[in-house]
């Protein structure tokens, strides 16, 4: 369905030979299936066959087609080319899952899913073979383009005995625990977060890569909501803090701001936009004269342009500028008077936070448009922004989101090494460190203007 969405024209045959069991996997699903509903590594009906005429690329998810001219794409799981074998492989290693694509044999590509529920098996499934659907879709795109070239190969697994029950259940059995130590630390907050801030003047954490230098200020609450996303604005000489806002009675993200007192301090949010889905990252910038909003809003799978109308107190909806779509932190730029959008998609399944896709647009009402190579990226480290962009000199540095132990869990600083209409390309991220500043294990968003720098992590 993906590859027939982006124009690519599919048939598909079975292999000569039947599937292999995985009686061990089959079981945990089924169980599980009560509660969640079937997983994408459900056994599915055959698919139906046709198409035999000459391809421009097989796909072959079986490890059994013959090379006849043809290039052939291949997909491993965890090193495996089974999924079943990857799966026991990342339960049995305690590893992160890490996915491979190689074009005859050469790997072209690489990925590393987000886990967002490290408990249940049928959810970690789910997130493991969206994060490779994207990935295919991510080297057929490339190839298409003549751009699909070797990449570093990672180093080949350990091979583990034992059958699949035996590294299923310490799996479980450690899940259970990490859950049950989670909820009592945070008692009857379901999830809790702080934003904080400082007024600094010199380097900042994007300067330095570590939170050290002057304190940062906790944002108080009143222990019935928790705030988080902060950005920051400065205008007319006054800096205004925007953030989501949790109502925990609600259960609904909103959007809220506070100005900065004379005396440095910024005082409880008020809320300035709320709609009847939840509302959070709410990126705020001056365009044209005008100041303009596009928080995330992919609960409602649309993205929308909100503008002021009397900043900062209200706002009205602009233009939608995309439908149809899970798009998350989506984050503008605007370079070489075009405007871009680079955030995280989810299509269907799988987690929110590990696909990078980018859209652009001759204006910032639209037309957008999705990139020929989307989707850019699979990786739990280096794909949902965290802040926007950030002009050090001559480069463009990325806040990105490290969500490879849990959501919230740390952020790198990314370089944009290219974007234009034919590729997307960024260094590989470096992670901010630990340091005095923010006592806290990582943060998930950075954003300065002015003297006002912006912080949040879990609490």
């Amino acid at each position: 369905m993906r590859l027939n969405a982006a124009g690519h024209v599919v048939s598909s045959s079975r292999a000569p030979t039947p599937a292999p069991t995985a009686r061990g996997l089959d079981i945990v699903l089924a169980i599980e299936s009560r509660r969640f509903g079937p997983s994408l590594a459900s056994r599915s009906e055959p698919l139906p066959s046709g198409g035999s005429g000459p391809a421009d690329l097989v796909i072959d998810l079986t490890g059994t087609a013959a090379r006849r001219g043809t290039p052939v794409l291949t997909l491993e799981f965890c090193g495996h080319g089974t999924f079943p074998a990857g799966v026991a492989e990342m339960l049995a290693s305690g590893r992160l899952p890490e996915l491979a694509v190689r074009l005859d044999g050469i790997t072209v590509a690489r990925g590393r899913p987000m886990l967002s529920d490290r408990l249940w098996l049928s959810r970690s499934c789910n997130d493991l073979l969206a994060g490779a659907i994207s990935l295919v879709a991510q080297s057929v795109a490339r190839f298409s383009a003549g751009e699909l070239v070797p990449v570093a190969d990672s180093p080949a697994p350990i091979l583990r005995n034992g059958g699949f029950v035996r590294h299923y259940l310490p799996f479980f059995f450690k899940g259970l625990i990490d859950r049950a130590v989670q909820k009592r630390r945070l008692g009857r907050r379901p999830f809790y977060w702080q934003v904080a801030y400082r007024l600094i003047d010199g380097p900042g954490v994007a300067e330095t890569g570590r939170l050290d230098g002057t304190p940062f200020t906790v944002l108080a609450d009143d222990g019935r909501r928790f705030y988080a996303d902060p950005f920051v604005l400065e205008r007319d000489g006054r800096h205004y803090l925007f953030v989501e806002e949790f109502p925990y009675a609600t259960g609904r993200g909103v959007i809220s701001v506070a100005e900065l007192a004379d005396d440095g301090s910024f005082g409880m949010p008020r809320v300035v936009l709320e709609e009847a889905h939840h509302l959070s990252y709410p990126q705020v910038f001056a365009q044209a004269g005008e100041i303009f909003m596009i928080p995330e809003s992919g609960a409602a799978r649309e993205l929308v342009l909100y503008r002021a109308t009397q900043f900062p107190d209200r706002w009205v909806r602009d233009t939608v500028l995309m439908t149809d779509k899970d798009f998350n932190d989506a984050t503008l730029l605007e370079s070489d008077g075009r405007f871009w959008l680079v955030g995280t998609e989810r299509f269907g399944f799988g987690s929110a936070s590990d696909t990078m896709t980018v859209y652009s647009s001759p204006s910032l009402r639209g037309p957008w448009v999705a990139h020929a190579l989307n989707p850019i990226a699979v990786d739990h480290s280096a794909a949902r922004p965290g802040g926007t962009f950030i002009r050090q000199g001559d480069t463009l540095v990325l806040p990105v989101q490290n969500g490879s132990r849990a959501y919230g869990g740390g952020l790198g600083l990314m370089r944009l090494d290219r974007l234009d209409d034919f590729d997307v390309r960024f260094a590989p991220p470096r992670p901010i460190g630990p340091g005095p500043a923010w006592l806290r294990a990582g943060i998930h968003t950075l954003n300065r203007a002015g003297n006002v720098e912006v912080v949040d992590s879990a609490g």
